[in-house]
């Protein structure tokens, strides 16, 4: 038993001879145990203990067999410390006293006299309890803090592009209400950042941001995922699990990818949205749910509705607030930004002094179209800093030779255009090839169809 040796007790109770046997028995299994009369000690007991399981009696002499001192004594050890961990001791076996106790914030209660081996199992299940408690505190106080250091508003998100700032001030506007958010753009350009900026300066901030991609999320699954299963309601469901709606509860959900679910899944999604509660699977009773939610895809939405593959209910249900990010190309302003950003990270993580990136390699990444955005940036930045081996990264460590210009349709290298009018030629061409269809070309240019529509507009096409 020495292994269990740890924690420690406080056990009150007016009648001596039961403290004596207590401790006695008790300081075999405890590293500590103290033992005390008079009740009136307990506030500096506590002020000079952190004690894991305190054992308290219901009924002291100035109170034969009502309860109420325990009561008392047991609201004073919570005041004192909220995540105490209290069993009341009693000798009187009323069912309605201990439901009232235990109503009272106490953890268990025992009838004495007591049996040694159910008292001992009593209080070690308190003490896990106790070490319970604690330990959700702990990660309380290390997210608070990890929020706080992320609070500066958009800490994570760089832009100084008009657009951009635009956004940043949408966010600011949305994060303060509970309405739901629809976020748009490609692959790469910071949906869920721009997700965890809006949870980060809302009310909701302390609560949990749960993100799910359900590009990956199968359709056998799909429910288990969302809305949690119980034990045995299918072959791998081997305990009960909390579903995604549930672990958000109070917090954000975030739905990334939502373009790609069926429609037999939208429906259900919808359900759950409208209902505001979810049931898991193999389980007849609703859980409520008070989530805020945020949903992003790099699909034309619009044009699905159109085309009878996602559901107009649910896209109005989703985009209360819609944000639309713009890829990279369309910021080139904030290339730069991005570049030093990821080099000073990657100068820490690899152990690199590189000091600069040289204007030659900032010009041939303005000229780069990303197609993956900031994500391919970032890859882009990481394998620079490991390949370089000067303390200036030169256009050759970027393996940007992909997109060196391949000759267009005029025979004419594409270097010899300016960036304004390489897009121009590229959407013109594009548009060719599919008869003027925008949705097609816009997919084919990887863009949404408001951007090539911006794009169209600008260029005068």
């Amino acid at each position: 038993m020495n292994e269990q040796r740890h924690g420690k007790l406080l056990i009150v109770d007016d009648n001596e001879d039961l403290l004596k046997a207590a401790k006695i028995f008790l300081k075999r299994h405890f590293a500590q145990v103290d033992v005390e009369k008079n009740p009136e000690s307990i506030p500096t007991l506590m002020a000079h203990e952190d004690y894991d399981v305190i054992l308290l009696d219901m009924n002291f002499t100035k109170d034969v067999s009502s309860g109420s001192e325990g009561y008392y004594w047991l609201q004073k050890i919570l005041d004192l410390d909220p995540l105490a961990v209290v069993v009341l001791i009693t000798a009187y076996g009323d069912v309605q006293m201990a439901v009232k106790a235990i109503k009272a914030g106490a953890t268990d209660f025992v009838l004495k006299p007591w049996e040694n081996e159910k008292l001992l199992a009593t209080l070690f299940s308190s003490m896990r309890l106790r070490e319970t408690r604690d330990e959700v505190e702990t990660l309380k106080i290390k997210n608070q803090e990890i929020n706080q250091a992320l609070n500066e508003k958009f800490s994570d998100i760089i832009g100084q592009s008009r657009a951009m700032q635009k956004i940043f001030q949408t966010v600011e506007r949305v994060a303060q209400t509970d309405a739901n958010v629809l976020i748009l753009g490609e692959n790469g350009t910071g949906k869920e950042l721009i997700a965890r900026a809006i949870h980060r300066n809302s009310p909701r901030k302390n609560e949990s941001f749960v993100a799910v991609d359900l590009g990956s999320v199968t359709e056998t699954l799909f429910e288990s995922e969302l809305f949690g299963h119980k034990k045995g309601a299918f072959t791998d469901a081997k305990e009960d699990r909390m579903g995604r709606f549930e672990l958000a509860n109070n917090g954000t959900l975030f739905l990334d990818e939502i373009g790609n679910l069926s429609m037999s899944l939208q429906a259900k999604l919808l359900t759950a949205l409208q209902n505001r509660k979810v049931s898991r699977v193999g389980a007849n009773k609703e859980v409520s749910i008070n989530i805020r939610l945020i949903c992003a895809t790099n699909l034309p939405l619009y044009e699905m509705v159109k085309e009878n593959k996602f559901r107009q209910d649910l896209l109005y249900r989703i985009n209360t607030i819609e944000i639309e990010i713009p890829p990279l190309r369309e910021r080139p302003e904030d290339i730069p930004l991005l570049a030093h950003y990821f080099l000073k990270i990657y100068n820490t993580r690899y152990g690199k002094n590189i000091s600069k990136i040289s204007d030659a390699a900032l010009i041939r990444m303005n000229k780069h179209t990303w197609p993956g955005n900031i994500r391919e940036l970032q890859h882009s930045l990481e394998r620079a800093v490991i390949m370089s081996s000067t303390s200036v990264l030169q256009p050759e460590d970027f393996n940007l030779n992909a997109t060196a210009s391949k000759e267009n349709d005029a025979g004419l290298s594409l270097e010899a255009f300016n960036l304004e009018e390489v897009e121009k030629l590229l959407i013109r061409k594009v548009l060719k090839k599919y008869n003027g269809n925008i949705t097609q070309a816009a997919t084919e240019l990887g863009l949404t169809r408001s951007s090539l529509y911006r794009r169209l507009e600008k260029h005068g096409l």
